[in-house]
């Protein structure tokens, strides 16, 4: 018996050690266990996704193993690795906003970039240096002052910001490398793969629409409302109730706006599937769920009347 509890003890120590050498919290591998597990019982779809997150890696790594590929490529198939690590993302909306927004920012600025190279060379070698500077240096304020635009920032912030990571490292990239349209596009080429590879893995395998996730949270939420309702009037009067959690449930209802905002956002992205056909009113939800919180804070105002001080007062209260 004494044995055994000095090698718990000892697994303990060990445990731990090792966690703090790595800067993680003192938490032994049982607990740590039961976390994982309880994060995939709440939503088995975070398992799932991390598995498609490794296929897509395994997919787009083939491009540097299999050689016709990588001749093709050369050493800029790594980029294809990257954007799929970057890119992939837990639902179907966010992996394609991010996917188009990179594949468009990329052309873009790799555009531009090369017409910019082009206009340097005029000025000479000295002189091709400070045009380039010059023009990284209004492009990267202008586009970076676009991205506090409210709508720009809800729907192309990661695009803005690709297009000045790639048209900077092109045009500065472009005054030691005269081939610089051979990188831009090979460069380009690798990220379509590695968005089409992702893109793919995302809607082929076990898809997760947040349309859908937004149509189920504004459902719950009126749902809470209404079980607010049927509960208040037994709860008043003193009636026995074996569930009370109603008194509470509504006051996520109030914080919602913002993932609903985001939903909404990333939903706009989403082909049509299911009963969300394109170009489907996601609008309206936003619409639906401001006015579900307005009745949440009247709710809240009510959810008052069954703390027993206020409910003595109002009875006694004189009347004139």
């Amino acid at each position: 018996m004494a044995s055994s509890n000095q090698e718990n003890f000892g697994t303990s120590i060990f445990g731990n050690l090792q966690f703090q050498r790595f800067g993680l919290p003192a938490k032994s591998l049982m607990e740590l266990a039961k976390e994982a597990k309880k994060l995939g019982q709440d939503d088995p779809r975070r398992i799932v996704h991390s598995l498609k997150a490794g296929l897509a890696l395994i997919l787009v790594s083939l491009f540097y193993y299999i050689d016709p590929l990588y001749s093709t490529f050369g050493d800029n198939t790594t980029w294809a690795v990257m954007t799929a690590v970057v890119i992939f993302e837990f639902s179907v909306g966010a992996t394609l906003g991010k996917s188009v927004n990179r594949m468009i920012a990329t052309l873009g600025g790799g555009a531009l970039s090369i017409g910019v190279c082009r206009l340097a060379t005029v000025f000479g070698n000295t002189g091709k240096a400070i045009v380039i500077d010059i023009f990284v240096f209004a492009i990267a304020a202008m586009v970076t002052f676009a991205r506090f635009f409210p709508k720009l920032k809800a729907r192309c912030d990661y695009g803005l910001m690709i297009f000045i990571l790639t048209f900077s490292l092109i045009s500065v990239s472009s005054y030691r490398d005269d081939n610089i349209a051979k990188m831009a596009l090979e460069r380009l080429s690798t990220i379509v793969v590695g968005c089409c590879a992702t893109i793919l893995v995302s809607i082929c395998i076990c898809p997760v629409w947040i349309g859908e996730d937004l149509h189920k949270l504004v459902a719950l939420n009126i749902e809470k409302l209404g079980k607010f309702l049927e509960g208040f009037g037994g709860e008043y009067f003193g009636l026995p109730s074996s569930d009370r959690s109603f008194l509470q449930g509504y006051r996520s209802v109030l914080n919602s706006q913002s993932s609903e905002e985001n939903m909404a956002n990333l939903a706009k992205w989403e082909p049509g599937h299911g009963r969300f056909r394109f170009f489907h009113p996601w609008k309206q939800y936003l619409t639906i769920g401001s006015l579900t919180r307005q009745c949440a804070i009247k709710i809240d105002v009510l959810n008052n009347y069954l703390n027993p001080q206020i409910q003595v007062y109002l009875y006694y209260k004189p009347y004139g």
